[in-house]
Parts: C-alpha cells; structure tokens; sequence
C-alpha cells in the first residue's frame, strides 16, 4: 500500500510543521501572558510566583531551541502549558473539558447533515426534471446564509416567540450532572436548537455539491452499460453513480469534520454552548495565548487525521487509487 505510506509520510511531516509553528508563533507575538497575569492581579505577587508562572507557560531564559526541545517533550507528555484564564487549570483540562461538548453537538450534527444532504442530493440528480428541482433555489439560498443568522432566527422563532426550546446552556440547572436520564434528557434538550442550526446551515452544500457531481456522472460510460445491463434503478443509482461520485464530497466532508474540533464558533456563542468554540473566544477575550496555542495545535490535528480517513475511504471506493498503491 505504498499510496497510504505515502499520504502518512506527507500527514507526519505535516503535522511536526503544524507543531513548530504552534510553537513559534506565539513566541513571535508581542506581550507576555505572566506579564498579562501578574497585571490581572495589580503586581501583588512575590517574584518567586513570577518564576514559578514563567516555567509553567514554557517561558524561560533558555535559548529559543532548548525552548522548542522542552516544548516538544512536554507536548509528548500531553501537557500544554497552563490557561490565563482559568489560571492554575492546565490547558489540557480545559480542552479535555470541552471538547466533548462540541464533539457531541457539531459533530453528530455534521454528520447527519451529511447523510441526508448527499442522499438528497443523489435522488435529486436521478431525478432531475421532476418537481424534487423546486428544492434547488432553496438550497442555494440557505448555502449563502451564515449559520449564526440561522441561530438567532430560530432562537427568535422556537425560542422567545413560542418557547419550546431553551436558548442557552448545555443543560439545565435544575439538573446535576451524570449519566443519568434526567440529564441526558436535558442535554438533548438543549441542544436541539444548536443542532438543527448546523445541519440546516450546512446541509444545503451537500445537497448542491452532490447533485452536481452525480448529475455528471450519470453521463459516464459505466452507467449507461449498468443501466443496459437491465440493472433495478436503485443498484445503478446508488451501487454504480452515487458510489463514485461520493468520492470529492468525502473530501469536503473530512475538511468539515476536522473542524468539527473547532466547533461552530459563532453558533455556539449565540446558545452560550461551553465547546471549545466558547473556549477559544474566551481565550482571544482574555489573550490566553497558551490557551489558543493549545486549541489551534488540536484543530491542525484534527483536520489532519480527518483528511487521513478520507484517503482510507478513497482505497475503498476508488479501484483506481488501488490500483496505483500496489
């Protein structure tokens, strides 16, 4: 499989890129975050503290590249520095604290958007001409409207006007949390609204994207010879012309689901939801450098081992990329 050994060489030597830039660049940005810290707190801390915060935001007198050995070794360690913000928290709490949530929220939400976007995109292609085309300059409508213009209509609609849904919070607080039924109940609750905000939001590019994709590949010679075969309609459809031309929206959707990592930032400010989005405004707000070095450097890696899946997927679909591997 030297087409998968070749992709992984490129991801690893990618990744230690987007590793020594996280390093770098906040290191090349004016301003000290124990400087910030020490600010925060009107200078009533003992130079011994000062040192202390030094070593523990990876600041130190060293020179660059000692720096950069000791940031890989404590990187190797899981251990990102600690967070301005919630300071002593450690960077990796914060993130292990809320990335769930967006994992949860966008991800499952990404997800079902992209199985029904493709699947409606795949009959409106085999169906073109039919009314199923008045769908069309709907999708193209909403794949122009910002998701947070989505949210802040459906907070006005189901949220204030008719009051079926909350419109903040990941759950309620009346409840406490653990897996219990009462709080998974309410978490659902919650976060249907953000949920019906992505899918909605995102789901008119995969219906548009498939579409065009199928529509050409109906045109090819392999489906025609299916389709003389005598083949059902539903085996050409989907076993012939949708399986291949699934093939450049798994590319989009891999790119979509790295960044599932980042979250919908702007959705989950609007329902006040506590993913890594929220963290991540928090940290821009506060100039929490470690905390937005840390969140950057686990989106890079997201979108990496996402678009690695997608050359997986693309080996077993693509007889073709086979092919080329052995």
């Amino acid at each position: 499989m030297r087409f998968l050994a070749r992709r992984l060489g490129f991801y690893l030597l990618t990744a230690w890129a987007a590793i020594t830039l996280n390093f770098l660049i906040p290191r090349l940005m004016p301003g000290d975050p124990v400087e910030l810290l020490v600010a925060r707190m009107k200078g009533n801390v003992e130079p011994a503290a000062i040192d202390a915060m030094r070593k523990a935001f990876g600041i130190s007198d060293a020179g660059l590249w000692q720096q950069y050995v000791d940031y890989l070794v404590n990187l190797a360690h899981g251990e990102l520095g600690r967070s301005i913000t919630f300071f002593p928290t450690e960077v990796s709490t914060v993130i292990a604290d809320s990335l769930p949530w967006t994992i949860g929220l966008v991800g499952v939400a990404t997800l079902i958007s992209y199985l029904i976007g493709t699947a409606l995109g795949v009959i409106m292609a085999w169906k073109r001409g039919t009314w199923l085309d008045g769908v069309l300059p709907a999708a193209t409508f909403m794949h122009a409207v910002p998701y947070f213009w989505v949210a802040l209509a459906l907070v006005f609609v189901f949220g204030v006007t008719l009051q079926w849904f909350p419109v903040s919070r990941a759950y309620g607080l009346e409840v406490t949390p653990g897996w219990d039924g009462e709080f998974i109940q309410s978490v659902l609750y919650h976060a249907a609204l953000p949920a019906i905000t992505i899918v909605i939001a995102s789901m008119a590019d995969r219906i548009l994207g498939m579409r065009n994709v199928m529509v050409t590949t109906l045109g090819e010679d392999y489906v025609v010879m299916a389709e003389a075969k005598g083949l059902t309609s539903r085996r050409v459809m989907w076993a012939y012309a949708a399986r291949n031309a699934i093939l450049p929206n798994i590319t989009s959707f891999a790119l979509s689901l790295g960044f599932v990592v980042g979250g919908s930032v702007l959705t989950e400010i609007v329902f006040s939801y506590p993913g890594i989005g929220s963290m991540l405004l928090k940290g821009v707000e506060n100039e929490d450098f470690p905390l937005m070095q840390g969140i950057f450097l686990v989106i890079s890696l997201a979108v990496l081992v996402a678009n690695f899946l997608a050359d997986l997927a693309y080996v077993v679909l693509d007889p073709r990329t086979r092919q080329e591997s052995e």
